[in-house]
């Protein structure tokens, strides 16, 4: 079996604790009800951990106590890792948590919910935002988890947005240059970050204020009307395939 074929087949759970051989890391409720009644493990089964600073650990399984689990950290398997500092900003829509989950396995660092006049979906679980970019962390061999920020207001989110990060808007009127064709004109990555509007697009107003922006770029990503999370997932795909950590071998 291959380094990566044996890693695929094993238990990965992202923790908090800093991850060291011969420490003990406390599982929570949640991982113990996991690994005990959904695996079935039993105590001396190995897990991997991480935590998005420290790598990957191997360690095993003990159970102190009923519905009680702990970690013994053995050794590393895999040191850490610099990611792609790639942000993604959207309008909320109707597929919240699958846009969130392939984010994750696309490599974001960073999740951002922006409302916007035409967004329709008005209540984002940030907590269940955050519960699935951790589950498609640990099965897609990601060593960080991306941040899932609290949901603001457009012109919160553009207020906020760090002047020295570039800021790619998916521009539905077709003004925007290919996306593409953007990307390699550049000669190197740099800190970025995508942001998609709602299903009815953004409003005229939100499109004239995020050209007045100097660290902002209207993007298209193909002749097809593409819907909300189709469109963001694309711009991310693309993204790591010129820029990104598609252009090395994993490790």
């Amino acid at each position: 079996m291959t380094k990566v074929a044996a890693r695929l087949s094993a238990i990965r759970l992202y923790v908090d604790a800093a991850l060291d051989a011969g420490l003990t890391v406390e599982a929570s409720e949640a991982q113990a009800h996991y690994l005990l009644h959904v695996m079935r493990l039993a105590a001396g089964a190995t897990v991997a951990l991480f935590n998005g600073r420290d790598g990957e650990w191997q360690a095993t399984v003990t159970v102190p106590a009923k519905r009680r689990v702990q970690f013994n950290v053995t050794q590393q398997s895999r040191p850490q890792i610099a990611t792609p500092d790639l942000w993604l900003a959207f309008a909320p829509v109707k597929r919240l948590e699958f846009l969130a989950e392939k984010a994750s396995e696309l490599g974001v660092s960073a999740l951002l919910p922006v409302f916007t006049r035409h967004t329709d979906v008005k209540r984002v679980n940030v907590e269940r935002l955050r519960a699935n970019a951790t589950e498609a962390a640990e099965q897609c061999e990601r060593l960080t988890v991306p941040m899932v920020h609290e949901p603001v207001s457009f012109d919160a989110f553009i207020a906020a947005w760090p002047q020295d990060r570039r800021l790619f808007f998916l521009d539905e009127t077709g003004e925007g240059t290919p996306l593409a064709a953007e990307l390699m004109a550049q000669q190197k990555p740099t800190p970025a970050g995508f942001l998609t509007g709602p299903e009815g697009g953004f409003a005229q107003l939100e499109l004239d204020a995020l050209r007045q922006l100097p660290f902002a770029t209207p993007v298209g990503v193909g002749p097809r009307i593409l819907r909300a999370e189709t469109a963001a997932l694309a711009a991310v795909a693309c993204w790591q395939a010129l820029l990104g950590d598609w252009t090395s071998r994993p490790q």
